[in-house]
């Protein structure tokens, strides 16, 4: 019996010996001497029976945040954050009941410290421009953040400000499948905010570069909802039904857009060059069937565009050389009509080339007041953009080409003479 009883006080004695130890070691944590607590808490730990004392294991987290956050001695230990932030789970895991009291205690100051000691070091990478070493930083915070909130620690459930600078951090190190995945967050959560509509902007050319058509539509949707007053998700539509190929598809978004905007003179215009581009080729052969149809329906909107911007140069000159083309198209078929085998032209096909050749003048003539029209708005202007200074040039240069056809030598000289002083003057 008297065996027994000193057993059992051996024991006591073992089991005060190792919490006082323990003691010590939250003792030099609290003095921030944290490498004599690490050594200790590793040694500590490395009895089996300790390992399995949840107490150590939350003071082992507090000593690794306190050698991560100690800029002196934190190039020592480059895994110290990851440590504390796995001894702290391990704490976590041990408490049955789930009531947290230590951590309760110190009013959850070691999940914080590993949540903003990763933001920390991913913003001081970011700003320096390390952003190889920025993500992993952002994405370790993010994790901190979501196990904080799956443990009712926290009530943000998205951190969008961190999940932000993760996604710019992916990107600006080629990681751009890494990129989406955060930015698809902030898209799928309808962030908005100053400069947020670049999130959306990006993510529906991404999906789009990788020919995601579901995604890239699902992005594009988001960010029309959330910024519906951006033109650009209607202009990226057009872009792309443009580059599909679909042209009914895409006439039929220009009808929308027009009717959405019918005072906007510039949906209109694009939709008119579109049409005449599809219906006019060079080549005869290789137009639509309707290519009549779609002409006029080209000419009818340059019209409509002239009715809302009167000054415009732009849709005289694009009328003005439907017109010239299909005068040159009349001139052609004249010019097919050849002498048969007697090598004299018959009567009829003299007749026949005299009423064509007439509707080509008529042609050049409805091409002339549009001309002249973009000789007047832009001739009398100074200095020219670019594109400006083009279309002067190419309605003179035609102008000089009707009257030479025409046979009135005067007028050619006048626009002739236009022509060549345009980049003097403009």
């Amino acid at each position: 019996m008297k065996k027994a009883v000193f057993s059992l006080l051996l024991l006591a004695v073992g089991v005060g010996s190792f919490a006082q130890k323990l003691d010590k070691i939250k003792d030099l944590e609290k003095n921030k001497k944290y490498e004599d607590a690490k050594t200790q808490i590793d040694q500590y730990l490395a009895v089996e029976k300790n390992a399995k004392e949840q107490d150590a294991w939350y003071t082992k987290a507090k000593i690794y945040n306190g050698l991560a956050a100690d800029s002196s001695i934190s190039s020592k230990y480059p895994t110290a954050r990851v440590d504390a932030f796995d001894a702290l789970k391990k704490y976590v895991s041990m408490d049955e009941k789930k009531q947290y009291l230590q951590l309760q205690i110190d009013n959850y100051k070691p999940v914080m410290d590993i949540y903003q000691g990763y933001f920390k070091s991913g913003a001081a990478a970011y700003n320096r421009g390390d952003y190889k070493d920025a993500y992993p930083n952002f994405q370790k915070c993010l994790e901190a953040g979501a196990y904080m909130f799956d443990n009712k620690w926290s009530t943000v459930s998205l951190d969008t400000n961190v999940v932000l600078y993760a996604g710019i951090s992916a990107e600006k190190a080629n990681l751009k499948d890494d990129a989406a995945n955060y930015y698809a967050k902030l898209a799928n959560a309808k962030v908005h905010g100053e400069g947020m509509d670049q999130i959306y902007k990006w993510l529906v050319v991404y999906y789009a570069d990788k020919k995601d058509d579901v995604n890239m539509k699902k992005n594009l949707g988001l960010g029309k909802e959330v910024y519906p007053a951006d033109g650009f998700w209607e202009s990226y539509e057009l872009d792309y039904l443009r580059e599909k190929g679909d042209k009914q598809a895409l006439f039929n978004k220009y009808k929308e857009m027009i009717a959405k905007y019918p005072d906007s003179s510039v949906y209109r215009f694009n939709y008119a060059v579109e049409l005449y581009q599809e219906a006019y080729k060079a080549d005869a052969a290789a137009r639509p069937a309707n290519s009549d149809e779609l002409i006029k329906e080209a000419q009818e909107n340059f019209k409509k565009v002239l009715e809302i911007k009167p000054n415009y140069a732009q849709p005289n000159l694009v009328l003005g050389q439907i017109s010239y083309n299909q005068g040159v198209d009349l001139n052609a078929k004249a010019k097919a009509i050849k002498p048969g085998a007697a090598g004299k032209l018959t009567p009829d096909q003299i007749k026949q080339k005299a009423a064509i050749r007439d509707e080509m003048n008529k042609k050049f003539d409805e091409a002339v007041p549009y001309f002249e029209k973009v000789d007047q708005i832009l001739g009398s202007q100074g200095k020219l953009k670019m594109d400006d200074k083009s279309a002067l040039k190419d309605a003179l240069d035609l102008l000089v080409t009707i009257y030479d056809q025409k046979g009135n030598k005067d007028k050619m000289k006048v626009y002739e003479d236009k022509f060549n002083n345009v980049d003097k003057q403009h």
